[in-house]
């Protein structure tokens, strides 16, 4: 066999064994999280329990840029979650702390990690045990908007409440 033929057939035998080795992502049946509600937008984050209470539904606090300071317009769906852990001591709850971009990787983490313990320590003033709350900072990791313009970023600097065991 002529070497040129012999090369491309050695290619040729390559090539259709990396291409049949190929994989195609399989489809999970993993629960998501809780996309955040936006205005306009009815999710429902009830987890199969029924709440009707729309504060309890919400399970998305923002923050301000560079900040872990409690908004107002946050206070409602906080009180409400404060309310039902007080209510119910089974209740678990996981406050997980995001950021954007922006900034270094250690400072987003510390970022988020203030926003948990900000979003956690309103919780327990407003009635909640802080045995029922665990604090996690995800930093800039796990980003909801992938945008590099204010609209997502604005989106992603948020603290998510996960009930882990009894929700709403």
């Amino acid at each position: 066999m002529p070497m040129f033929t012999r090369n491309h057939l050695i290619a040729l035998i390559a090539a259709a064994s990396i291409a049949g080795c190929s994989s195609t992502p399989e489809e999970t049946t993993e629960p998501t999280t809780a996309a955040p509600v936006t205005s306009g937008t009815t999710t429902d984050t009830t987890g199969g329990y029924g709440s009707t209470d729309p504060s309890l539904q919400n399970r998305v606090v923002y923050f301000d840029f560079d900040s872990y300071d409690i908004r107002v317009d946050s206070e409602a769906t906080l009180n409400a979650h404060a309310q039902y852990l007080s209510a119910h001591p089974g209740a678990k709850l996981r406050v997980e702390g995001h950021a954007d971009e922006r900034g270094t990787r250690e400072y987003n983490m510390a970022l988020g990690e203030r926003r948990s313990k900000a979003t956690s320590a309103y919780l327990t003033s407003k009635g909640a045990s802080a045995s029922q709350i665990e604090v996690i900072s995800y930093g800039e990791e796990r980003p909801v908007a992938l945008g590099h313009e204010e609209g997502s970023w604005a989106q992603n600097r948020r603290a998510e409440l996960q009930y882990t065991s009894e929700a709403p």
